[in-house]
């Protein structure tokens, strides 16, 4: 692979109003990048406000995490919706979050489309599109974070960086993919499976299928995803941390790994 580090983020800022998702205040001790929900899917003026905060405080990067107006099903339900209406509705949503990170002395480095909207957007020319509409018109510095898929291919288009994610607490297919929620073994409860994992997708590019066949992941792990909502994902993010320090490799901000990957690049 020739990269030695690699970002972990978390899905942060989910609460809303008198509902509390996650723990945040432990979660950003075990991060250096952070998708903060944008008011849509989750998160409130006042939850990303705090969140931006805290983060700009500790030092991690700020990323956008732009989903469906779905607070019910926490943008995991495919929301029929025309073009223009995704491209501005991610657009509403990354200027929201924009305004706080100004205010605290912080730049957006990402975004991160959420749940079914960032799914859908690895096979759906309209939603990759959009998005990467969306972010082009915004601020091409942005880096787009995905999986290999259209939203990867448009983003390229428009000249936008794409950094590669790896959903540390999902189970994959043999198609180097995620697998639907529905299928037994989507998400993982073995925080010290979890981290071997993330160390072997980052030195190895292979991970275990839910078949348990030993598949290419088909893309540079560039940045690992904790899931905030996940019930375990303390134990998950130690773990994880635990391993890459075992492993020798670094824990980073996404845009600092990107780099790293282009010099690599540069010298061959």
């Amino acid at each position: 692979m020739g990269i030695n580090s690699v970002a972990v983020v978390a899905d942060l800022g989910e609460s809303y109003g008198n509902y509390t998702i996650g723990d945040d205040d432990a979660l950003l001790g075990l991060v250096t990048a952070s998708n903060i929900a944008c008011g849509f899917h989750a998160g409130d003026p006042r939850v990303m406000d705090a969140t931006v905060k805290s983060c700009v405080e500790r030092g991690i990067e700020l990323g956008a995490h732009p989903g469906y107006p779905d607070l019910v099903g926490f943008g995991r339900r495919l929301i029929e919706a025309s073009e223009e209406e995704i491209r501005t509705d991610v657009l509403y949503q990354i200027g929201a979050l924009d305004a706080f990170a100004r205010i605290h002395g912080g730049k957006i480095s990402h975004v991160a489309p959420h749940g079914r909207m960032g799914s859908i957007a690895q096979t759906d020319a309209k939603h990759a599109r959009a998005i990467t509409d969306a972010v082009k018109a915004y601020d091409p510095s942005y880096i787009v974070i995905c999986q290999n898929g259209l939203l990867a291919d448009e983003s390229r288009k428009r000249g936008l960086e794409v950094g590669y994610v790896f959903l540390a607490d999902r189970g994959y297919g043999e198609d180097g993919m995620p697998v639907s929620r529905s299928t037994e073994g989507a998400l993982l409860h073995d925080p010290e499976e979890i981290g071997r994992r993330v160390v072997q997708v980052v030195t190895e590019g292979t991970v275990r299928a839910v078949t348990g066949k030993v598949v290419p992941l088909g893309h540079d792990a560039d940045v690992v995803l904790l899931h905030g909502d996940h019930p375990q994902v303390l134990q998950n993010g130690t773990a994880l941390r635990a391993a890459l320090d075992k492993a020798g490799i670094t824990a980073t901000g996404l845009q600092e790994v990107l780099a790293e990957k282009a010099k690599a690049a540069a010298a061959v």
